[in-house]
């Protein structure tokens, strides 16, 4: 299996409501693509300084099932109409878990 993990920075200023668009685009993918196996996600707790402020993390059968989670048109528009708006710094990660 792999794992996908991404972490989110925003801009400054980003209001509730574009956080909650985001959450909501998050959690309308696994019904949306088919590939996705497990599918977590939510804002960082402030527990630590300098952390990032959203994660993802994904898990995916195989390589080929991540890369047409990541090419699929949900997750796309998605990324394109609310997570890169309020961006402005992202960190990503693949990694090979046992299933």
């Amino acid at each position: 299996m792999v794992r996908h993990v991404v972490a989110f920075r925003f801009k400054e200023g980003v209001k509730p409501e574009d956080r909650e668009r985001i959450a909501e685009g998050l959690q309308s993918l696994p019904g949306q693509i088919a590939e996705i196996r497990r599918y977590q996600y939510g804002p960082d707790l402030g527990l630590a300084e300098g952390n990032f402020d959203y994660v993802v993390v994904g898990d995916f059968d195989d390589e080929a099932a991540y890369q047409r989670y990541a090419a699929h048109d949900a997750h796309q528009a998605l990324i394109r109409d609310a997570i890169r708006p309020v961006l402005a710094e992202r960190v990503a990660v693949q990694y090979e878990i046992e299933g």
